[in-house]
């Protein structure tokens, strides 16, 4: 991949945009895996990781960053009807009500933060509407304050693998130093999945996550629970 260059100014906002202390309710989802850890699938640092790398191949976070570069894009020129585009294609190819309202409550969160702290980010939140995906407020975001496409994947590929290791390390449970280690061995996948989803065509948007979706089904019923997916 190319080298990515950054200003402190850019630097600090991607810092501050995939931050887990971002109040966007983040660490109230486990996208499946408390499912997972009750039945058995899921039960070790190297299960976990076996998982988190095959979505980082096949799942449903490919979709997810894909549609977030196409609102980067889109927000970068202005263009209003293909960001609704996306943000509706986005909303239709979530296969449960937990996952879409997730994505839909962490992308009104978003939205309403970055209304207040930077106003003028409005006209491009009113155009998308409500609801608006978590992707498509994140490629706003990034496009706004003009971070580097590449590195506003990494970093959104790189949240997403951190929260749902914070996630594994509480359900398993396994320690905070087990969850860096993995943390740091996914680095090389987030990377080369960085460098196909940038380089992937409208129509070959495509993911095998049935076992995601399974499991998200699944603790709609769980007998208890921690998190809210």
């Amino acid at each position: 991949m190319d080298t990515i260059t950054l200003t402190d100014h850019h630097f600090l906002h991607i810092l501050q945009l995939a931050s887990s202390a971002l109040p966007v309710g983040a660490y109230s989802y486990s996208e499946g895996l408390e499912t997972l850890v009750e039945s058995g699938t899921i039960t070790s640092q190297l299960t976990l990781q076996q998982w988190l790398e095959a979505e980082l191949s096949y799942g449903a976070i490919r979709l997810e960053a894909a549609v977030m570069v196409r609102a980067y894009q889109a927000a970068i020129i202005g263009d209003l009807e293909t960001l609704c585009y996306w943000n509706i294609w986005l909303s239709a190819a979530r296969e449960t009500q937990e996952l879409r309202n997730s994505s839909w409550q962490m992308g009104r969160s978003l939205m309403q933060l970055l209304g207040k702290i930077q106003p003028e980010i409005l006209s491009l939140a009113n155009a998308v509407g409500n609801p608006c995906n978590y992707a498509i407020a994140f490629g706003i975001a990034s496009a706004h304050w003009q971070i580097n496409i590449q590195a506003a994947l990494l970093a959104y590929l790189h949240s997403w693998a951190t929260n749902l290791i914070t996630a594994g390390v509480k359900l398993i449970p396994l320690g905070q130093t087990a969850g860096q280690e993995l943390l740091l061995q996914l680095q090389p996948l987030i990377s080369h999945a960085t460098a196909e989803i940038m380089s992937l065509n409208d129509d070959e948007l495509s993911c095998c996550s049935w076992g995601l979706s399974l499991a998200s089904m699944q603790h709609e019923t769980q007998y208890t629970r921690l998190f809210r997916s």
